[in-house]
């Protein structure tokens, strides 16, 4: 079934709109769950409650690339339940390694005058993500979107593990710099 049709048995309150999602986009919800949490029961409750949040959100919002919809409301699901789940909890695991890679790049502050900001800062990145090669880019999305560890990186581009870090690391220097000649305070 077609993106379109999905989102338009959304629309229409018709419950086939999730049996068609999961048909057609479980599995990729599954894995991005799974990269994050590192768990398949907890990555399958994500996924049922992405399924959850779309139909509560649609309507009112019609997306227009729905698997990118899906992909991003997993992905908030299961990043939200990996911070209460290691709330007490630091170190060793792959989420805090990848969030502390970004963390030197990009600041986690929430504060109310920053919400305006965060936005600019999401532009930002997506220029500075233009302007990398497709493969670079490819990496640096299947690191810190899709949550794939360095070892399977490699595998998938045919690299060894260290030049995938060595990649990722000259990557994220230059979002660094790319960020702070833009203005933000890093």
């Amino acid at each position: 079934m077609e993106d379109r049709e999905i989102v338009n048995l959304y629309w229409e309150r018709n419950t086939s709109a999730i049996k068609e999602t999961d048909t057609k986009y479980g599995g990729y919800c599954k894995a991005i769950a799974k990269n994050i949490l590192g768990n398949h029961e907890d990555a399958e409750e994500c996924v049922n409650d992405t399924y959850l949040n779309t139909w509560n959100s649609i309507p009112p919002n019609r997306p227009n690339v729905l698997p990118t919809y899906l992909g991003k409301i997993t992905r908030n699901l299961s990043f939200d339940r990996f911070r209460r789940r290691h709330a007490e909890k630091r170190g060793g695991g792959e989420i805090e390694l990848i969030l502390d890679e970004l963390g030197e790049c990009v600041s986690g502050a929430d504060s109310v005058e920053q919400k305006v900001e965060k936005k600019e800062l999401v532009r930002a990145i997506n220029s500075f993500l233009d302007t990398l090669s497709q493969e670079k880019c490819n990496i640096f999305l299947c690191r810190y979107w899709y949550a794939i560890p360095v070892s399977e990186i490699a595998t998938r581009f045919g690299m060894s593990e260290g030049n995938v870090s060595v990649t990722l690391n000259r990557i994220r220097s230059k979002l660094k710099n790319y960020l702070k000649e833009r203005g933000y305070d890093l």
